[in-house]
């Protein structure tokens, strides 16, 4: 069986406890470890670990990246989980459950930062990587040992203490021939983990895991299964294909695949993310238009600063707004041409909030882009607007004078606080 040492490279016996030449206990041993070339990598705690490099005496404390009291968490660190703190949690359920947590707000230019030179890296070692978020994405290193001299599980391996060197934070690696055991191993050694999923052992692995490892089986489906006795991935394997897509339709056809180990995609480096969005939860309810258009104005910069970034722009604009009573609505307008100015953005969000009178008070706000295209197709001169030019080249004036003095060297009137 082949191993190797994830710190030194070195291979040794599948049986060592500790490499026999850097005495680390970090080893890797699978039948199919040199054969296999479909990755997926996740950083771990991503937010929290940044914010831990960043400032070493956060090292061993509990610490929770989030919004305020009303917000919820992004992400936390690993001290925080054995409290029972987990991502997507209420902060008052998270603070209560580890009161002595440090929270400190998402800053998002920073996490895209790191983020960018992971995918760098990556990139580096192969053309074929699809990012599937800030802190994520799968990698197909197939046919690239000649150019590393290296098998894909030892580039990786490289790969992951470098970033860990070089960025200051982990990742946890998948390793599998197809994109959902790989991304199903990233997650089975958490932290500074490295998995291998292969072609022999699948089946059976999968046959003892819940149904909810499966993506796109959320609470609801999950709830669907249960209630019909489904919840672990041996029942379906044990059932009709037809009888699944019978009973729960195309996705009864896509549970029948996976629980299989059968995944066709392919690593696609030109998969793009089909929207962009941001949005705040406020501390106290809000309901004045006036108040609600400045947090929308700095909602707008952030949303202008991440397609600018991505190289994107949206032709849909769409506004978010959460009630007192937790209810979600969604409003959306679609442009003659996309955009990614935070003017322009800000100008449809505007009129869609004030669509409808003052009256209820909202929790929460947020603006997002879709219908997505490259950035070149953006904000082109319009002769139905002569003044489009002057505004947009503003505003790119005042993205070039931040990137070099800082985010608080400038700003527009609107982002004043009255």
């Amino acid at each position: 069986m082949p191993a190797f040492c994830r710190d030194c490279l070195s291979e040794t016996n599948a049986g060592a406890v500790r490499c026999p030449k850097c005495r680390s206990p970090r080893l890797l041993a699978h039948d199919e470890l040199f054969a296999l070339a479909i990755a997926h990598l996740d950083c771990d705690a991503f937010y929290a670990s940044v914010e831990k490099r960043d400032n070493p005496a956060l090292i061993d404390k509990p610490v929770i990246v989030g919004g305020g009291k009303r917000g919820v968490v992004s992400t936390c660190c690993y001290v925080a989980r054995t409290y029972g703190v987990r991502s997507a949690m209420p902060m008052f359920k998270a603070l209560a459950a580890c009161p002595d947590a440090i929270v400190i707000r998402p800053d998002m230019r920073k996490y895209r930062d790191v983020a960018l030179q992971l995918r760098e890296r990556m990139r580096a070692l192969t053309p074929l990587v699809q990012p599937l978020s800030l802190d994520e994405a799968f990698l197909d290193l197939s046919g690239t040992e000649r150019l590393h001299g290296l098998p894909p599980a030892k580039v990786l391996a490289k790969l992951a203490r470098e970033i860990e060197r070089d960025c200051g934070i982990t990742v946890s690696i998948g390793l599998s021939f197809n994109k959902f055991l790989a991304k199903v191993a990233s997650e089975l050694r958490k932290p500074r983990g490295f998995a291998v999923i292969g072609r022999a052992e699948a089946v059976s692995f999968l046959k003892e895991q819940k149904v909810t490892i499966v993506y796109g089986v959320g609470k609801s489906f999950a709830r669907r299964l249960e209630a019909d006795g489904i919840t672990r991935l041996g029942q379906i394997q044990a059932m009709d294909a037809r009888t699944l897509a019978k009973r729960y339709g195309e996705m009864g056809l896509h549970l029948a695949r996976l629980s299989k180990g059968e995944d066709s995609r392919t690593v696609d480096p030109a998969s793009e993310a089909k929207s962009l969005s941001t949005e705040t939860t406020f501390e106290t309810d809000e309901r004045r238009h006036d108040v609600l258009e400045r947090i929308l104005w700095s909602l707008c910069e952030s949303l202008s600063r991440r397609a600018k970034a991505a190289g994107l722009g949206g032709r849909t604009i769409t506004l978010k707004l959460k009630g007192a009573d937790f209810r979600s609505e969604t409003r959306r307008r679609s442009l003659g041409a996309p955009t990614q100015l935070a003017e322009v953005i800000f100008a449809e969000g505007r009129e869609l909030l004030r669509a409808k009178p003052e009256g209820p008070r909202y929790r929460l706000l947020g603006i997002g882009l879709s219908t997505l295209a490259p950035a070149a197709e953006c904000d082109q001169p319009s002769l139905l607007d002569p003044g489009a030019a002057r505004r947009a080249s503003a505003e790119r004036a005042i993205d070039r004078i931040r990137a070099r003095f800082g985010e608080a060297v400038i700003g527009k009137g609107r982002g004043m606080k009255g």
